[in-house]
């Protein structure tokens, strides 16, 4: 896949999301389904057509062959007639919705399913002329579960991310700040294919500690001998990450503080893929992360979270900071989620990371990363 000009899937697994997006339209009564995205937002598109969305995308499903693919801006049309799969893939027009209603007009189409990302200015336009049906949380349920080549695809998205982590464990060091960490692990990964989903990173004096959770942008502090610094790093293959968790001492043994947390974090992860299988109740993953408040400590991250193709269920927090309430859901094969306890004081100060993305299996779970997991020193 990594060999090929633009990586594909094959025609039955297109097809057969193809066809499960129409069984969608047909419970919902929905004339044609229309799977949106803007602005590199809405994962459906990507799914549904193999194009992952630049500016604007709307994929027509309204039974006509072949469906149609409409993009915007007229340059990326050439490369997405190469990518799309089995799309008449045309410009938008000067108005994407113009083109849209002409199309669906000549159908007679009258309820339309829409799954994505599509603005409230749109979606009112819309509005006007067809009924609308929210199938968002009905695509959400069909991304759970993950085929046998998607999950080929994850894995490949793991390997990408823990490229990036073992680039930190090589060239990092004192006196680098966060944005230099940003360029070593683009360097480890973008040269193999990958593409940057998140990396986060928090670092702050074990004896002085003011961070607990990895930031969403980068600082200009500079590491330091006695920092803690710890990561979350997703880079993909396409639109499928992976997503790795690690703590790291720089220049310097752990302090009795952060051994302490860090033993309390790899505690609670053991003990969660200890019972993370298909058939078990997402609550029993928080159960089993209750080691953490034994140990006198709370998380400021969410526990537990689906992933690839969106941030989804279940999202679970700890007993001592819950992400709402429990869902009343079991765990399914070829399910992806992410166990990270973020295991952190309760003033809120000082605290690690760990964990990884798994794939759930019937019997217990497989690890697709292969990064050490242990409290580094750089």
């Amino acid at each position: 896949m990594l060999a090929q000009p633009y990586p594909r899937f094959s025609a039955e697994e297109m097809k057969r999301r193809r066809a499960a997006l129409a069984a969608l339209a047909e419970r919902a009564g929905a004339d044609a389904i229309l799977a949106c995205g803007e602005n590199r937002s809405g994962s459906a598109v990507g799914w549904l057509t193999g194009w992952p969305v630049t500016a604007e995308a709307i994929g027509v499903l309204d039974g006509e062959q072949p469906d149609v693919l409409l993009i915007q801006y007229h340059n990326h049309v050439p490369l997405a007639r190469r990518i799309a799969f089995d799309f008449d893939v045309r410009w938008g027009g000067a108005s994407t919705l113009d083109s849209l209603e002409a199309r669906l007009a000549k159908k007679g189409a009258k309820t339309l399913g829409i799954v994505g990302v599509l603005g409230a200015a749109k979606q009112k336009r819309l509005a006007r002329t067809f009924t609308l049906v929210d199938l968002n949380a009905a695509y959400t349920e069909l991304r759970l579960v993950k085929s046998a080549e998607e999950i080929d695809w994850v894995r490949i998205g793991a390997w990408l991310s823990d490229l990036a982590v073992e680039a930190l464990l090589g060239n990092a060091r004192a006196g680098m700040d966060e944005r230099a960490l940003w360029r070593l692990c683009e360097d480890a990964y973008v040269g193999e294919g990958g593409t940057t989903w998140i990396h986060y990173f928090g670092a702050t004096s074990m004896a002085s500690p003011e961070c607990c959770v990895p930031a969403q942008y980068p600082s200009t502090r500079r590491l330091a001998q006695g920092d803690v610094l710890f990561c979350e790093i997703s880079a993909q293959f396409w639109e499928y990450p992976g997503q790795v968790l690690r703590t790291f001492t720089v220049g310097a043994e752990p302090l009795p503080l952060y051994r302490d947390l860090y033993a309390v974090a790899e505690g609670a992860l053991d003990a969660m893929l200890g019972v993370a299988k298909a058939g078990v109740p997402a609550g029993e993953l928080v159960a089993a992360s209750g080691v953490i408040e034994k140990a006198g400590f709370t998380t400021c991250d969410d526990l537990v979270h689906g992933f690839v193709g969106g941030y989804f269920p279940p999202v679970l927090g700890s007993a001592s900071r819950p992400a709402g309430p429990v869902p009343d859901m079991t765990l399914k094969e070829g399910m992806t989620l992410v166990l990270q306890p973020n295991v952190v004081t309760p003033d809120g100060r000082a605290g690690v990371q760990v964990g990884e993305l798994i794939v759930v299996t019937r019997s217990g779970f497989e690890r697709v990363h292969q990064v050490a997991r242990e409290l580094f020193r750089l």
